[in-house]
């Protein structure tokens, strides 16, 4: 008899029971209903000075940082998805978990296994016997080819809730992993707009360096000439030394900055540099929608839902435990003392039958395993809530920080024109010795400070535009989010 006659043998003896309890059967516990999140509010507290977008009409697209029209910012962008390990191994995670997912459907089919298996034994004539009869010693041979059958009938919904359980956790890793690509790729452009900064601060630095040789130069000259004291040259040295300390401070953190870009990208150090550009940014104007968009637009928010979605399925799975676990066994194939005797139609054998395991008493264990399902569940619905409210937070933190950014370095901007004004009305009355050169120094220093801190307002501002695009969840979208990068939809055909 061949394996294939073997096994329609065994699925017509199993099929007709496997059907009739797999109709029969309903799955207890609750059926997952995603709860209310927090209450969305109808608009956004703080002030925007751009008009609400429209759902598919502007949304961020997913490539987020093309809004800012930087080729370097691109390609940057570009080296850290395609080489950052810390996202490679978050895309292993999403394989994992889809794999878990396919080993769990797995328990939805039967089993069945060919065990082929043969032993020569000798009996001991001093074996346990009869009465009245005496045994006899002997050498024998036994030969199997087995198909064995195992199915767990699912009468109470746990194999099927596992596996969707299993499912939801694959999904909510796969929303994990684009929430850490998102985070990844803000983190090179806030990065990448603070070392631009610090670029636009050496460069006014060293332009005040400059002036400040020539100020030496000026005051040594006049005190050459009896026209100026050795105090003013002195005080011209300090700020000249003090301009060249603050350029070398600015050049130690645009290295470090330029090293954790590296690291970003997944390049070493020693790799990689950054050419310094004197280009001044703008925040470019971002679509931000309504509230209550965000909830479909930040993949950490649907990681929370789809985690707390498997651990309602958690709940129908303690509950199961309290109902009989009922298997499905069965073995069917062919057995002889003699191999040549294997394969013939005499020798076959088969056996078919229901196991069931009713739960007497467990001390309480499965009251326990319920109320920790119970309460992981509602853990996870607590931490869905807080993710919404965060979510909330930080784009409310976005928007306020964007407009009085922009309002303050507007403030900066006036302030810098004013300073300037000064120290050319200063240098003028130095020159002609209606002033010390004391109030150079303090009109030339308030320039330059103004000036740093106008960069900085500027620099501060384009990094909080990309967490603003960040907290609206960059380009991420829901309905294909587990296509991106290979990371296809696990669907319960798989």
């Amino acid at each position: 008899m061949n394996e294939v006659c073997l096994r329609g043998l065994l699925y017509r003896a199993a099929l007709p029971l496997i059907s009739a309890v797999m109709l029969a059967g309903c799955a207890v516990g609750p059926d997952y209903h995603r709860p209310p999140p927090p209450a969305a509010p109808a608009d956004w507290k703080a002030g925007s000075p751009w008009k609400p977008g429209q759902p598919r009409d502007a949304e961020i697209k997913p490539g987020f940082w093309e809004i800012f029209d930087d080729a370097v910012l691109t390609g940057l962008e570009q080296q850290a998805t395609t080489n950052s390990p810390d996202l490679r191994a978050a895309f292993q995670r999403v394989e994992q978990a889809r794999a878990v997912a396919r080993i769990t459907r797995a328990d939805l089919f039967p089993g069945l296994s060919f065990d082929p298996n043969g032993n020569r034994t000798h009996y001991s004539a001093k074996r346990t016997a009869e009465p009245g009869s005496s045994p006899v010693g002997y050498t024998g041979n036994e030969f199997f080819l087995p198909l064995d059958l195992s199915y767990e009938i699912d009468l109470w919904g746990r194999v099927r809730r596992s596996f969707r359980a299993a499912r939801e956790q694959a999904q909510a890793s796969a929303a994990s992993y684009q929430n850490l690509m998102l985070s990844l790729q803000a983190e090179v452009a806030q990065t990448y707009f603070m070392i631009r900064s610090i670029d636009l601060d050496r460069h006014v630095v060293g332009e005040a360096i400059e002036l400040r040789k020539k100020n030496l130069a000026l005051v040594e000259s006049l005190h050459q000439g009896g026209a100026d004291s050795a105090v003013d040259v002195a005080q011209a040295e300090t700020e000249l030394s003090s301009a060249e300390a603050d350029l070398i401070g600015l050049q130690l953190r645009r290295a470090q900055l330029e090293n954790a870009l590296a690291v970003l990208c997944g390049q070493p150090p020693a790799n990689f540099s950054l050419a310094e550009t004197t280009r001044t940014y703008r925040p470019p104007p971002i679509p931000i929608g309504l509230p209550g968009d965000l909830l479909e637009r930040r993949p950490d928010v649907a990681e929370a839902e789809r985690s707390m979605a498997a651990a309602s399925e958690g709940i129908g799975i303690a509950k199961a435990a309290f109902f009989p676990a009922i298997r499905l066994t069965g073995n069917a194939g062919t057995e002889s003392v003699e191999l040549k005797d294997l394969f013939s139609w005499d020798s076959r054998a088969w056996s078919i039958g229901p196991g069931i395991s009713f739960p007497l008493f467990e001390g309480g264990r499965n009251r326990a395993g319920v109320n920790r399902a119970q309460a992981a569940y509602r853990e996870a619905v607590e931490q869905y809530r807080s993710r919404v409210l965060n979510a909330f937070h930080e784009v409310e933190d976005g928007l306020i920080g964007l407009r009085l950014l922009k309002d303050q370095f507007q403030a900066q901007m006036r302030a810098v024109d004013g300073a300037k004004k000064v120290a050319e009305l200063s240098a003028v009355r130095y020159k002609e010795g209606l002033a010390s050169y004391f109030e150079v120094v303090l009109a030339e220093r308030t320039v330059l400070d103004n000036e740093i801190s106008a960069y900085q307002l500027n620099g501060q501002s384009m990094v909080t535009t990309v967490q603003l695009v960040k907290a609206l969840g960059g380009g991420w979208r829901p309905d294909n989010a587990l296509m991106t990068n290979s990371v296809a939809p696990l669907q319960s055909g798989e």
